[in-house]
């Protein structure tokens, strides 16, 4: 039951982390001026308008029971954008796929924040808080953050790159998205991605020293 624990919190961390993005991409729509997303009530902290089947539960819940599995992942369906509505299409479009990331960076930064408040919280109690939501809701914020920024469809990198593609370009980058589940698969399966954990973790411990004031 104890290591239950710390794996279901993991799930539900994911799930409010994946909300959060989603939400945001759904919003800068809106304030763009596409209330499709919105319409289909996609700006919600509830995380089921946001569950991908495979994204959000198969593939999470797989590396959560997997004895040694290296790092949590997982996504969300993809917000419905339409781009005839936007005020500056090109602009908007890239300012949407942002705002998820950036959505998982300020939730990253203001979980640290938190952490200095814990000093004043006694250290027995603070401990359990630092150790089971804190410290995984940085790691998670961050990773989603990054994660999403690879450019991989149908990942936020995916719009950004394709946005600066030349157009004669486009059409053979859209072909990717076909084969993206593979490609994510055999990604999550690769030294390449026990990097990109490495990677994390380097972010993690730099933004915990700076912002935090935790130096492990």
């Amino acid at each position: 039951m104890e290591d239950l624990l710390p794996k279901v919190i993991s799930f539900g961390i994911l799930l409010f982390n994946i909300a959060w993005h989603e939400s945001a991409h759904a919003l800068a729509a809106h304030w763009c001026g596409d209330d499709t997303a919105k319409n289909l009530g996609r700006i919600s902290l509830n995380p089921i308008p946001h569950i991908d089947l495979w994204g959000t539960l198969i593939i999470p819940l797989i590396n959560i029971f997997t004895p040694g599995a290296f790092m949590l992942v997982g996504w969300g369906k993809p917000v419905p954008v339409d781009p005839r509505y936007f005020k500056h299409p090109r602009r908007d479009d890239i300012l949407v796929s942002l705002a998820g990331p950036f959505s998982n960076l300020i939730l990253f930064i203001v979980t640290l924040l938190i952490i200095r408040l814990l000093t004043f919280i006694p250290e027995q109690q603070a401990g359990i808080y630092f150790q089971y939501l804190i410290i995984p809701m940085a790691g998670m914020s961050i990773m989603l953050c990054l994660f999403n920024l690879l450019p991989i469809p149908p990942l936020d990198g995916s719009h950004l790159l394709f946005a600066f593609l030349p157009y004669n370009i486009r059409k053979y980058y859209g072909r990717i998205s076909m084969a993206s589940f593979i490609i994510m698969i055999v990604l999550i399966n690769t030294p390449v991605w026990r990097y990109f954990g490495m990677l994390i973790t380097k972010v993690m411990l730099v933004g915990m020293k700076y912002i935090g004031g935790v130096e492990f």
